[in-house]
């Protein structure tokens, strides 16, 4: 059995846990089975393995899974660029993200009948990859950038033709994907602008979410959280701090309890642990610094962190294969790291739509 992470006075990411997580990463991105596969079947020729119909992503057990693998490899390389498993991790990402393999993900995200794969969760962990990879100058951005722009354009055609959000606690959630895209700055001003405005659509005018009945016992986000995490990506402080106001009067939660972590579904709820952490530092960092609610959210962070990684141990794949994501996503802030609604970023994002306008007339 292999020993639980040992939380720290204050989150950072030591060399034990970077290393931890990477190994998770790993063990799964090329482990073809088991496989889940959201797979429209148009005809008997459509009948293939993983490896054959996202060859670029079709280990840990998932896609969307073998999408967010790929990325916390990125992320951890960036910022550990000597560790011990940076080779390796440069490897894993060298071998699935080829130009082969990205041409056959793009084809496949096109296939009729495929028109609301991954959406949004892992087209939102899909840009976030990009985005990590962009943000780094790495080359690898290049390759993958037709497969960025395929997401994009679906997403575009989608966010304005959703009539209501979807407020579930598991991969079909909007607030949490549109937060993930609004981090990742994939998709330029345009796309930010359209999400900034659906957001405002879908949630400017809730009032007192239902906090005391969260979580159902499948969740691995908080729609309550999620949503309040989005909105201080799209409002001022002030503003922001009013409608939180409206908004989550009560602040009460306390961690879940996984009763048996070897099953793939109750599973869920160490990953609610974890992103409920992080998306409470989230709301507490869209506060004014002196709101008296910033000390109880952080108060709460950290005591749904110490659960949450406490259950990062590979022990078992239900949870090995995702949860060392969800926990690099906790510990690197990553979050915290790009604010989408600064000058700066859209600054970046115009020079990002540039230079990818440049590479395809190459």
């Amino acid at each position: 059995m292999i020993a639980p992470l040992v939380l720290a006075a204050t989150l950072t990411l030591d060399p034990k846990a970077a290393e931890r997580f990477a190994n998770l990463a790993l063990a799964c991105v090329h482990k073809e089975y088991p496989n889940k596969i959201a797979h429209v079947l148009n005809s008997g020729d459509d009948v293939a393995p993983p490896r054959e119909l996202t060859p670029a992503f079709y280990g840990c057990y998932d896609w969307h899974s073998s999408v967010h693998g790929h990325w916390l490899l990125a992320r951890l390389t960036r910022l550990s660029p000597d560790a011990p498993f940076a080779a390796k991790a440069r490897a894993a990402l060298e071998e699935s993200i080829t130009p082969a393999n990205i041409a056959r993900e793009v084809a496949y995200l096109n296939r009729p009948g495929q028109a609301s794969f991954e959406r949004p969760y892992g087209l939102a962990w899909l840009l976030q990859l990009s985005g990590e990879l962009h943000e780094r100058n790495d080359p690898l951005y290049l390759t993958i950038q037709p497969l960025e722009s395929a997401a994009v354009d679906r997403l575009k055609a989608w966010l304005p033709k959703l009539s209501y959000p979807v407020r579930s606690g598991e991969h079909s959630q909007t607030a949490f994907a549109l937060g993930l895209m609004l981090d990742s700055r994939a998709g330029g001003d345009e796309l930010a602008s359209l999400i900034r405005s659906r957001a405002r659509a879908f949630y400017t005018n809730d009032r007192n979410c239902a906090l005391a009945y969260e979580p159902s016992g499948e969740d691995f986000l908080s729609p309550c959280l999620a949503e309040a995490d989005l909105m201080r990506r799209v409002m001022p402080p002030d503003e922001f701090a009013a409608w939180l106001t409206r908004f989550m009067p009560k602040m009460t939660l306390t961690p879940a309890v996984v009763t048996d972590p070897s099953d793939p579904k109750l599973a869920h709820l160490d990953g609610l642990n974890l992103s409920r952490a992080w998306m409470l530092e989230g709301i507490a960092s869209g506060l004014p610094s002196k709101d008296p609610r910033v000390a109880t959210l952080l108060a709460a962070s950290k005591a749904h962190a110490t659960a949450g990684l406490a259950s990062v141990t590979g022990e078992h794949y239900e949870g090995g294969h995702w949860l060392g994501s969800f926990a690099t996503y906790l510990i690197t802030k990553r979050g915290l790291a790009t604010p989408s609604s600064s000058a700066p970023a859209a600054t970046e994002s115009s020079s990002r739509d540039r230079k990818a306008k440049s590479l395809r007339r190459r």
